[in-house]
């Protein structure tokens, strides 16, 4: 028992920076309270003593700001950050090592008692704030939810669901959300992620090709223009025309955080 609570303390350690010591985790850490808290309540609940269990979250919610259902399955290494109005359903299960920050609800889309409806989160999945996961599907190991995305179908291991409906993004070869490795990215969403994000530079990046094409054409017939004014057709350029590239696709790119 003590070792799975010096795990619980070290993991806050380790993934927030603003944790300065073990005693500020303890006294200061409402995502830690809740986690001990929905223990002995898990365990009355399935140890048959159901309003007990159900009391223990009620004081647990009411002392906390999260809402964790007694028969929900909480792993190891799991950390709530912030996680004021989080809400965790009755058949919800959370794997080891998850990271889920403030207004996340892992909800159900049924009124069917004794079916699972609500979801599985594999190992190191990290779901961010405001994010919606509703239905009884996995998320897979790995996995990283955008914030306020709203989720209603399965993600598969190390891809990113971002949006509403959340759109899934495949992950790149070998990547995922493991907090254990320096690229965890808190939130667990990067711009790379952000589909719109990458529009914009696509349309960014074929304007300024664009700006070059026709900066070339205006060279090149201005340089025909020069070479046949022995035929007095005079100069053909007009004057307006963009013989230097003005496409400000550095500044552009910037904006929108390339």
């Amino acid at each position: 028992m003590f070792a799975r609570l010096r795990s619980d303390i070290q993991t806050i350690l380790d993934r927030d920076p603003a944790a300065r010591s073990t005693w500020e985790v303890i006294t200061c850490y409402p995502g830690l309270h809740a986690q001990w808290l929905h223990r002995p309540a898990h365990w009355c609940w399935t140890h048959d003593f159901k309003w007990l269990g159900r009391f223990i979250s009620h004081i647990g919610r009411f002392a906390t700001g999260i809402e964790i259902h007694p028969g929900a399955v909480i792993g190891e290494r799991v950390f709530f950050d912030h996680a004021m109005g989080v809400v965790i359903g009755e058949t919800a299960e959370v794997g080891d090592g998850c990271t889920i920050y403030q207004g996340v609800t892992l909800g159900g889309t049924s009124l069917y008692k004794g079916a699972k409806r609500h979801p599985t989160l594999g190992k190191n999945v990290v779901v961010s704030a405001g994010a919606k996961v509703l239905g009884g599907f996995v998320v897979g190991d790995g996995a990283k939810i955008g914030s306020n995305a709203v989720v209603i179908k399965p993600v598969p291991p190390g891809a990113t669901a971002v949006g509403i409906p959340a759109r899934i993004i495949p992950s790149k070869a070998g990547e995922s959300a493991d907090v254990t490795e320096t690229k965890f990215s808190a939130y667990g969403i990067t711009q790379d992620d952000d589909p719109v994000s990458q529009a914009l530079r696509g349309l960014i990046d074929n304007a300024n090709g664009q700006d070059h094409q026709i900066a070339l054409l205006w060279k090149a017939i201005e340089t025909l223009s020069a070479r046949d004014k022995g035929a007095d057709c005079g100069d053909c350029v007009p004057e307006d025309a963009a013989r230097k590239e003005c496409f400000e696709a550095d500044k552009l790119n910037e904006l929108v955080g390339k």
